[in-house]
């Protein structure tokens, strides 16, 4: 089989940050620069801007015998289409930054030649290159009034571009390389294919209602300015500067004006404070961002693509929301949606304020409704029923979980009969509310802490409670919290020995400086750098991974938090094996948000999509499955 490794370099009006679909759907798309190598030969630079691909190049990048490598490969791979006039089949493809995240290792080319301390770094001077070449430029006397730069503008650092252009496909070439050693499972780059597909099917958007939600925004937004206006006094009261300062005369206490405080305060205010903190509430519309994400994102065939990334979270393999962000979409609970939407697309902003809690609560709730199945197709949205829940009882074999899975599957009621041991008919409100939260946070080896997180004294548990909280769920789940520990034992051993420590359906490695945890599909789970510290309460595991907020940095784990990323990448592959098995059915997967799939197809039924989704991998034999969904036209939570 024959290796072709790209980079490119291309031009666009469109926004890169509206995903790469909008960016090849502008209509001055282009390649300027077409770097490759094979098997690893030099690298060559091809100027798009003075001839065509070569006829040979072409039909290397179409041929089913080559595969092609790049980093961030559905770039390269939706650019290349686009030039070509062909959907490029993404089975020909391997994408080196998947290899990089799989081991835990940056999602950036740069970055990730840096860590791997790799003789071939990439050209820093790119980012000015780019922003010189391939975005549009502002006209200017002193470069004539152009709104483009060309390569004739300056040729010394169109030089310098291709130069850039060809590191680029070194630096990949090397990081391949270096990874090879521990290569991507091949059952990966099946999920992947079947990821780049959703990708790039993607999804029809309600472009009326859209629009129309913007349109009632923008008034609404007028209108609570111009009262937050006559009310301060200030001529912007958007302006955290002069607004505070105002708030602090009227009694405001806090130093900061994050929604948390304004929330707090507001339970006391009165008077002229309390109406401008609910205005600023009301103005702070974030949530309503999607809707200008999508108007931004959607492309010339309706649809709006791109919105998952493979990947996309590095220590599971979860996928990541882009674009539009659907994995955090804003739930629905009115019960006449379609009433609401109407009157939204009508922009009767009067109805809706008459009708619902508010403006902003009513199109918060209707922005998942703005995705919609398209002509007489329907969407059968499938969810895995607390998938993480069954699948942490399979792997620590806690029969009376397994039981509750396999028949009833009220898992918060037995839980409360456990914790509290009380037959499952005497469990009441107050007591299922103990068990859902106790089932939330308890799981990975959280404590009281994890109760507060999980919101516990909101739903109404006593602070003094928390602590029994947590001991009555562990006494309950005995094998759970054996599991905690077996698992932190086997990464111990894995680590100090270097011997592959078996558990289970779970093998622990330590390869190349990785802590490896092979999960029953055959992915490994990577910790990189790992080894063993002095701790309180013995050794403890550290690892290298990306930090809350620096680059990179020294991280701590213990058996719960790696019991969390071996259920949730194991709840990963069992959605990646559904989406495989739907898609060979002929059931067209449209995106997917957590464990649920969002398929769109006419002339079928729910029971059937369920049934495909529940069916269990080869590999998790004995895991009870269930799945539940519902059919309709636009997305929604049911």
């Amino acid at each position: 089989m024959k290796h072709l490794s790209i980079d490119i370099e291309t031009f666009s009006s469109n926004d890169i940050k509206d995903g790469v679909y909008k960016y090849v759907d502008a209509p001055d798309f282009e390649i300027l620069l077409f770097a490759y190598s094979f098997d690893g030969g030099d690298v060559e630079c091809l100027d798009l801007t003075k001839e065509e691909l070569p006829e040979g190049v072409k039909q290397e990048i179409l041929s089913s015998e080559v595969i092609k490598h790049a980093f961030n490969a559905q770039f390269e791979r939706v650019c290349l289409g686009k030039y070509l006039g062909v959907q490029l089949d993404p089975r020909e493809w391997r994408c080196t930054m998947v290899h990089a995240q799989e081991l835990g290792l940056p999602a950036s080319l740069e970055r990730c030649a840096l860590y791997l301390n790799l003789a071939e770094e990439k050209d820093t001077a790119g980012k000015n290159l780019i922003k010189y070449f391939s975005v549009p430029c502002k006209p200017t006397k002193a470069n004539g009034g152009r709104t483009r730069n060309l390569p004739e503008h300056d040729l010394e650092k169109w030089q310098m571009f291709s130069d850039y252009c060809k590191q680029d496909v070194v630096v990949e070439m090397a990081i391949a390389e270096k990874l090879s050693a521990l290569p991507v499972h091949e059952r990966e780059w099946d999920y992947y294919a079947a990821d780049q597909r959703i990708n790039d099917r993607g999804v029809a958007l309600d472009s009326e209602l859209v629009q129309s939600a913007l349109y009632c925004k923008d008034v609404k937004m007028e209108m609570l300015f111009d009262e937050l206006k006559a009310i301060t006094g200030l001529d912007n009261p958007n302006s955290r500067a002069k607004l505070l300062p105002w708030l602090k005369e009227h009694g405001y206490k806090p130093e900061g004006l994050t929604k948390a405080d304004v929330q707090s305060t507001l339970k006391t205010a009165t008077g002229e404070l309390k109406r401008v903190l609910e205005l600023k509430l009301q103005t702070a519309m974030s949530s309503l961002k999607k809707y200008e994400a999508m108007e931004r994102a959607v492309c010339s065939d309706g649809r709006v693509h791109g919105l998952l990334q493979f990947y996309g979270a590095s220590r599971t393999g979860r996928w990541a929301g882009r674009v539009v962000q659907v994995q955090n979409l804003a739930r629905n609970y009115l019960k006449d949606l379609d009433d609401a939407r109407n009157f939204v697309k009508r922009r009767d902003i009067d109805a809706v304020e008459i009708l619902y809690d508010s403006l902003n609560d009513t199109l918060k709730q209707l922005v998942r409704t703005a995705f919609v199945a398209e002509g007489d197709k329907e969407f059968y949205v499938s969810d895995f029923s607390a998938i993480e829940a069954r699948v942490i009882a399979w792997y620590a074999c806690e029969k009376w979980r397994l039981d509750v899975f396999s028949t009833h599957g009220k898992i918060y009621e037995a839980s409360a009969s456990q914790m509290f041991h009380i037959p499952i008919e005497e469990v009441d409100k107050e007591l299922r509310q103990k068990g859902k939260i106790a089932e939330l946070a308890l799981g990975y080896q959280g404590g009281p802490g994890a109760l507060k997180q999980m919101g516990a004294l909101e739903m109404g548990v006593a602070e003094n409670e928390l602590q029994s909280l947590v001991d009555d769920w562990r006494r309950a789940n005995p094998k759970i919290v054996q599991f905690w520990k077996d698992v932190q034992k086997a990464a111990i051993k894995a680590i100090r020995t270097r011997a592959v420590v078996k558990l289970g359906q779970l093998k622990f490695k330590y390869r190349k400086g990785f802590l490896l945890i092979q999960l029953p599909g055959g992915r490994s789970l990577a910790y990189a750098k790992a080894k063993l510290e002095a701790g309180d309460f013995g050794d403890k595991i550290v690892y290298e991974g990306q930090g809350d907020r620096a680059y990179f940095t020294k991280q701590e784990t213990y058996g719960g938090k790696l019991v969390e990323n071996i259920v949730q990448a194991t709840a990963r592959d069992v959605l990646a094996e559904a989406i495989l098995r739907l898609e060979e059915a002929g059931y067209p997967v449209v995106f997917h948000v957590h464990d649920e799939c969002i398929v769109e197809s006419a002339g079928t039924d729910i029971e059937t999509i369920n049934s495909l989704m529940a069916q269990c991998p080869e590999w998790a034999e004995g895991l009870p499955l269930n799945s539940e969904g519902y059919v309709t036209k636009y997305y929604k939570k049911d």
